[in-house]
């Protein structure tokens, strides 16, 4: 959506192109977590080359996320929150990047202090949106992403240290992503 589009099709017009290009974003960030998830419990049973690019794609892709987001959600809506989600899946990126090398417990450090600071945003972001419709459970999926990044962090520093349940927290943040895709998605019909 150009913002000459956004300035002649008014306001209405310009909410309900957001809320339809955040609705596509949150069905394929659910796809893009669903993949992604299968693919690190397939092959991250220790740290490995593809371990280790899986890691790293997946704030980035967060990162890409957030620049959609931010170019779709409007001038109505507060962006301070999409800036501070980019700066912190880059950094994240380049964490994982550098914590690979010292192996899991590291890695599940940086994810789960990703995972805090992210829930924190996501949590921000959501309230901000939640006359939007569709926000609650990017509300308990925030919530929730604090509490599980706490998780690794304790992980961490036990016997059992492992990368599957990183997995697992992609495929319940991407599950997420859907419910609130299918909720606006029905917003919409009841509107149009």
């Amino acid at each position: 959506m150009s913002s000459s589009y956004a300035a002649t099709a008014g306001p209405v017009a310009g909410a309900a192109d957001s809320t339809k290009a955040l609705r596509t974003l949150y069905y394929v960030r659910f796809g893009f977590a669903v993949v992604w998830a299968v693919l690190m419990m397939a092959i991250a049973k220790k740290i490995n080359p593809g371990a280790t690019a899986l890691l790293v794609i997946y704030p980035l892709f967060d990162v890409a996320a957030a620049v959609i987001d931010f170019r779709s959600s409007g001038t109505t809506r507060p962006k301070a929150p999409l800036y501070v989600n980019m700066a912190l899946s880059l950094l994240t990126a380049i964490g994982l990047a550098v914590a690979a090398g010292s192996g899991i417990p590291s890695v599940l450090r940086v994810w789960g202090a990703w995972a805090i600071t992210a829930g924190i945003v996501q949590l921000v972001v959501a309230i901000l949106r939640y006359r939007l419709g569709g926000q609650w459970a990017m509300i308990l999926s925030g919530g929730i992403s604090v509490l599980a990044g706490s998780s690794f962090i304790l992980m961490a520093g036990g016997p059992k240290a492992s990368l599957t349940n990183v997995a697992g927290y992609a495929i319940l943040g991407g599950i997420f992503f859907l419910i609130s895709a299918i909720r606006l998605q029905r917003l919409a019909a009841k509107v149009n």
